[in-house]
């Protein structure tokens, strides 16, 4: 068993889920990464599963993984997602089936099976990636499916939270707005109505991870939702008072 401490990190093969890879193994922690398509590491403190989250047995794979290579786990990331925007008629079934699949069933059984495994080891933290459009809706930008899964997140957030803060696990979450990432360089722009927020800038995938370390590094803070948004929230709240 190592003594470092060891996060799970999904979504993990570009963007955010790369920056939450590297920020976790600049503090000197082991991580394992999944995602559906994923290099294998030759590296001692980073793993790799591949493999489709939203399968059970993706899970299960990913949290034997954990405990065969490092004998624990101390945080989970659930940070995989997948982003359909069309009017809410035009959602297939497979469109559905895509984003609850990936947004909502792996987050649960992943985290089902690391807090069970949390639960009778040591404790440890959950957070979960929500987004802005689960706050914020866009009329310029339809994704109900998103604001679904994202919304569904939040709330399990606070539950969880509640239901485990005795075990000494605690479980948060990150709400992003607009981000810069390589698959959406102008941001993702959900709840922005084509403006920028308040701060004057779209964000960088180094504010998402500041904030979830900065959670990381909070041992008293459970059940939050921490806005990384450049004000958008607070500017629209504003704006319907």
């Amino acid at each position: 068993m190592t003594t470092r401490k060891v996060a799970i990190i999904t979504g993990a093969s570009g963007g955010i889920g790369a920056g939450l890879v590297a920020g976790y193994r600049k503090r000197n922690w082991a991580v394992v990464a999944s995602s559906r398509t994923i290099k294998r590491s030759q590296e001692p403190d980073l793993v790799t599963v591949a493999g489709d989250i939203a399968e059970p047995a993706t899970a299960g794979r990913i949290v034997d993984t954990a405990l065969d290579r490092f004998g624990r786990i101390d945080t989970v990331v659930n940070n995989a997602g997948v982003v359909i925007s069309k009017p809410f008629t035009g959602y297939t079934a497979a469109d559905y089936a895509t984003v609850v699949g990936v947004g909502l069933t792996g987050f649960f059984w992943l985290t089902q099976r690391a807090i069970g495994e949390m639960a009778v080891r040591y404790g440890g933290h959950v957070v979960n990636v929500s987004a802005i459009v689960a706050d914020v809706a866009d009329s310029g930008s339809p994704a109900v499916l998103t604001a679904l899964t994202k919304g569904a997140l939040a709330a399990a957030t606070r539950s969880l939270a509640l239901e485990y803060a005795s075990r000494g696990i605690r479980v948060n979450a990150v709400s992003p707005g607009i981000i810069q990432t390589p698959v959406h360089p102008g941001g993702d722009g959900y709840g922005c109505g084509g403006l920028l927020p308040p701060l004057g800038r779209v964000g960088q995938i180094s504010d998402v991870v500041d904030g979830v370390l900065f959670l990381e590094s909070s041992p008293f803070i459970t059940g939050e939702i921490l806005h990384i948004d450049g004000g958008q929230v607070a500017g629209h709240s504003e704006a319907l008072g």
